[in-house]
């Protein structure tokens, strides 16, 4: 309970991971309740005048069909941010699954289990994430599926380092003469001790992924028309910048806002379950 007490303490008194809770929190009940909040059908046409800038009646204006960008701002929260939670938790269990698997094992498992994982490294992983998609086909969930397989290998190294320390702990070893079978001492007695690392770097790849997830779409590789996702209403309202600024300044700034307060709080989190720190040394 104590050291709940201080990791709350710490994850607080920051300005920067408060501002990223509220914002995030916003966006997660607009999404929850869009059918609520958006005062249109997100893909109504001709709701209002085609390309109408913002006003009272359309608080972020129009698109070139007409329809109502708040609306599609509101529900298209649902598509960012469950694609890159799903993708998030694909390449976050696989990863962890493969990670603590090598490095239990050891020897030449490991061996061979960390040349893959250096293989994949020297694909960047948005490339990596095109490779995939030029394969499978595009489509929104072809997509979350190739971003998710691209963060395996980044998962997959840092839960194997994780995993190599507490191998080495006393109890681990006391689990192996007391007969515990492998599959027990990886799930039941080594990920528990590695999970706040675990919840760490996932937390803080989620902003990676709704960028990675956004920029496909961008390139229309991901969700198509008429989907209320923010990349494709960025890519779809590029041809009228000049004269509709608004149908890419808004669903561009709620994707920045978004990745930058998933950032921020993931940043945060780090620090505070940073067992090394103390809040006696007044580090908050």
């Amino acid at each position: 309970m104590k050291n709940f007490s201080i990791i709350l303490k710490r994850f607080l008194l920051n300005k920067g991971s408060a501002f990223g809770g509220i914002f995030l929190l916003i966006i997660i009940i607009g999404a929850i309740f869009a059918p609520l909040i958006a005062p249109y059908n997100w893909n109504e046409v001709d709701t209002g005048p085609r390309l109408a800038p913002p006003s009272w009646d359309f608080l972020f204006g129009t698109d070139i069909h007409g329809r109502d960008v708040f609306s599609r701002i509101v529900y298209g929260a649902r598509y960012s941010l469950s694609v890159g939670v799903i993708s998030v938790l694909f390449g976050i269990i696989a990863g962890s699954i493969f990670g603590i698997t090598i490095a239990y094992i050891g020897g030449r498992v490991d061996i061979i289990g960390s040349r893959i994982i250096d293989v994949m490294f020297g694909f960047p992983s948005f490339l990596l994430s095109l490779l995939v998609v030029a394969i499978i086909g595009v489509g929104l969930w072809n997509v979350v599926f190739a971003v998710g397989l691209a963060s395996i290998p980044h998962f997959a190294r840092i839960i194997r380092s994780a995993a190599l320390q507490v191998k080495e702990q006393p109890y681990i070893e006391a689990c192996v003469n007391m007969g515990f079978g492998k599959i027990r001492i990886m799930f039941n007695h080594i990920l528990p001790n590695i999970f706040p690392i675990i919840i760490v770097i996932a937390t803080m790849d989620l902003g990676g992924a709704i960028i990675s997830i956004a920029s496909l779409s961008f390139l229309g590789l991901g969700a198509q028309p008429p989907e209320p996702e923010w990349g494709a209403m960025l890519s779809s309202g590029r041809e009228y910048m000049r004269y509709a600024p608004w149908t890419m300044i808004y669903p561009g700034l709620f994707l920045f806002l978004t990745v930058m307060s998933v950032n921020l709080l993931g940043d945060r989190l780090s620090i505070a379950l940073d067992a090394r720190q103390s809040v006696d040394k007044g580090k908050v």
